[in-house]
């Protein structure tokens, strides 16, 4: 059996698997890494191009779209045997080298369970891409930003991230590396998310297992980034916010949970402001029912820790609001 899974998801992606499988095959298939393609039910005739133009990639045949989450975590369990197993999305060109880091740094750091390339935006190469850039943070009301990243302003990558691998809150779900055995035991992508901050949530629960999540610098990969669901589009918007109020509340002692999500829905009224100042009335609906629909939601989850995960990681000092509307940050 070969150390590290490979495992992209696919639903009704052929236009990108045609992009971007044959950059995939020539720099991950080899003796140490198997090219795993698994299938959420597409009916785009993904699997059938595939199979007949790329016989190293390995498929695995879902009946329908779990979606994200669920799509994963039945891949990962049809992959238990490999020690390692990275997530990369469909929509993400590597480069050459780009897994070996990943693997060498958690073979030689048994206390990391997971961990990130640097991620460079596909159509802007020289800047930073959204969901990941050089490692993912979160602040003290759980708002996600990135070393690179905070809000929708990106860095240009010169190097400033490239020195150390350095530990971070949570690794991107475009490109996550993770041992294989962890993942499992954790119990994978929570289902309930669907899609849209279910890696944060997942390297919460690496934390409080006691592994470390670290960025580890090398040749990055460059991602499309919006490829189910673009920026802006309510539907994400909808998920973001009802994902992120479940984020702090599985996370969270039950009581301090229950008064931060308070919190968050208070400051998160601002957006919906926002959204009806700038007259996009289908954004401010997405983030009203998605506070509607998480105390439903949270009724499901009945285990909470007995210590604040949140305000333990890295970045959690920051109040990344006051950091990019008060004194205009951009970095």
């Amino acid at each position: 059996m070969k150390k590290l899974a490979v495992i992209i998801l696919n639903w009704n992606g052929l236009d990108l698997l045609q992009k971007f499988i044959p950059e995939a095959v020539r720099t991950t298939v080899s003796p140490q890494a198997d090219l795993i393609v698994a299938d959420n039910g597409s009916t785009d005739r993904s699997v059938d191009w595939l199979r007949g133009n790329f016989h190293q990639v390995k498929v695995i045949e879902l009946k329908k779209n779990y979606g994200f989450a669920e799509g994963y975590n039945r891949a990962i369990e049809a992959c238990s045997g490999y020690p390692y197993t990275i997530l990369l999305n469909s929509d993400v060109m590597v480069s050459e080298g780009w897994w070996q880091p990943l693997v060498d740094f958690m073979e030689s750091h048994p206390d990391t369970g997971a961990c990130q390339p640097k991620i460079r935006s596909f159509r802007n190469p020289e800047y930073f891409e959204y969901a990941g850039a050089a490692g993912g943070l979160l602040d003290r009301l759980a708002y996600p930003y990135c070393r690179g990243r905070l809000f929708d302003r990106l860095e240009k990558d010169f190097g400033q991230y490239d020195s150390v691998a350095v530990d971070i809150a949570w690794a991107s779900g475009a490109a996550l590396a993770i041992r294989t055995d962890l993942y499992l035991r954790l119990g994978g992508l929570d289902p309930r998310f669907f899609a849209h901050m279910e890696e944060i949530d997942l390297c919460c629960r690496v934390h409080a297992a006691g592994f470390r999540v670290c960025f580890v610098p090398g040749p990055p990969v460059f991602h499309v980034g919006g490829a189910s669901l673009e920026q802006g589009n309510p539907k994400k918007t909808y998920l973001n916010f009802r994902n992120n109020l479940l984020l702090i509340h599985k996370n969270t002692p039950r009581d301090l949970g229950k008064r931060r999500t308070f919190v968050r829905r208070m400051v998160d009224t601002a957006a919906v402001v926002m959204f009806l100042v700038k007259g996009d009335f289908a954004n401010a609906r997405a983030v009203m029912r998605a506070h509607l629909d998480f105390p439903r939601m949270a009724r499901a989850y009945t285990d909470f820790p007995d210590r604040d995960i949140l305000r333990s990681l890295p970045g959690s000092d920051r109040r990344i609001l006051l950091d990019r509307y008060i004194p205009w940050r951009k970095k």
